[in-house]
Formats: C-alpha cells, sequence, structure tokens
C-alpha cells in the first residue's frame, strides 16, 4: 500500500509493482491531516486485513533561517507534519499490527536531529522528537510483537535537497564536503536500510534510530 500526495506519481509506481507481478494499491495522503493519515493506514487493513510493515518516510521542509526569524506559521506547519503525522499514523498502524500479532514501523528522521541545526531550527527540532517517541515506541509495544526503529539520512538527492539548494545556493557542495565517503545518497540506499529493518532479518533490533548519512554525524 503506497501512500504519498501525488496521485499521479503514485499510480506510475503502481502501474510497475503491477507489471512486474507484484501486488499495489495505492492512497492520497496529508501528514497535517489527522483524518486522512488513519484513512490511509485504514486502507490497508481493509485491502489486507493486516499490516506487517510501515515506513513512516514523510516530511515537510522549512524555510532556511535562523531561530529567531522561524515564524509561528513554520513551526505549526512542522509540527503537524513531522511529528504529529507521524505519531497519528504510528498509533494507527500499531492497532492493525496488533490484530495480526505484531509488525514493524519504520521512521525517517534526519542528521538535522542529531546535532544544533541553526540553519532548520524547527525541523531539526521536530525530528528530534520524533526520534524519542520512535523510541518510547519501541520499548511501549515491544510486549505486543512491535517493533519501532528510526533511520537518520544525511544529505541525500531528493526533491527537498533541491528545494533547499534553490533557497540557498551552495548548500548541495557544503553538504558533499561535509560527508566523508565525498558524494551525497541515492534513495535508493536510504531505502534499503528501511527494508532491512522492516524485515524480519532485523528480528532483534528494536529502539535504534540508524544513521545513513556517508559518516557526516561520526
Amino acid at each position: 500500500m503506497l501512500a504519498a500526495r501525488s496521485a499521479e506519481d503514485l499510480d506510475k509506481i503502481v502501474a510497475e509493482i503491477r507489471a512486474e507481478g507484484g501486488v499495489a494499491d495505492a492512497v492520497t495522503v496529508d501528514l497535517a491531516d489527522r483524518a486522512s493519515v488513519r484513512s490511509a493506514v485504514a486502507r490497508a487493513g481493509d485491502l489486507h486485513g493486516r499490516l506487517d510493515g510501515a515506513f513512516n518516510n514523510g516530511a515537510a521542509i522549512q524555510r532556511p533561517g535562523p531561530l529567531d526569524t522561524t515564524g509561528d506559521e513554520e513551526i505549526d506547519e512542522q509540527f503537524a507534519v513531522n511529528f504529529r503525522g507521524h505519531w497519528v499514523a504510528m498509533n494507527a498502524e500499531a492497532a492493525l499490527m496488533r490484530a495480526g500479532g505484531g509488525g514493524a514501523i519504520v521512521n525517517t528522521s534526519s542528521i538535522g536531529s542529531r546535532r544544533a541545526n541553526p540553519a532548520l531550527p524547527a525541523y531539526g527540532a521536530m525530528k528530534r522528537a520524533l526520534n524519542s517517541i520512535t523510541e518510547t515506541a519501541a520499548v511501549t509495544w515491544a510486549a505486543q510483537g512491535i517493533r519501532v526503529n528510526g533511520i537518520t539520512p544525511g544529505g541525500t538527492a531528493t526533491e527537498m535537497i533541491e528545494a533547499w539548494e534553490a533557497a540557498t545556493p551552495g548548500v548541495k557542495a557544503r553538504i558533499t564536503t561535509s560527508v566523508p565517503l565525498g558524494r551525497m545518497a541515492d534513495p535508493a540506499e536510504v531505502a534499503e536500510v528501511a527494508a532491512w529493518l522492516l524485515s524480519d532479518r532485523s528480528s532483534m533490533v528494536t529502539g535504534a534510530v540508524i544513521p545513513v548519512d556517508g559518516g557526516a554525524g561520526a
């Protein structure tokens, strides 16, 4: 079950999966809308009767700028999408997983949650809060067979980075310079870590927040 804001992009991926013989469906979702999040999770239950794994990979970027120029509206958006949206999703997902005997949840945080984040203070703060509820959920739901982990990607070649570059030219070069491996990650490299955490191969891993940053946070 795929969920994102753009129905057009989702339909393309669903078609590709089905063409390869896989099973896929999609639903649009707005992480800032609690009812939309709950509806998207419920759709998976309606179609399949269970939920074994969930990858919560949504985020909203803030306008780069220091703490004292970050406005109330930006903080509200960061809270609604980057924290509350995940909180709502996790609880809805866990309810389905309990009914099926357990499951695994992976949340995408950010390297910006692990240290001071002068350029994106609200974003970093909400992602750090996400790390906290990831760890808390792991401990709270362990006895119910639900594992909860997080990943903290560093610079990754996504639309979000392109938007940041447009707002602050040169940021991609600065990020690349800060990575010991000397490059930004491909999104597929981040997805591989999430896929491992969702699989039974990581059956003893819960409450972890794993860096996927090419050594930038070391």
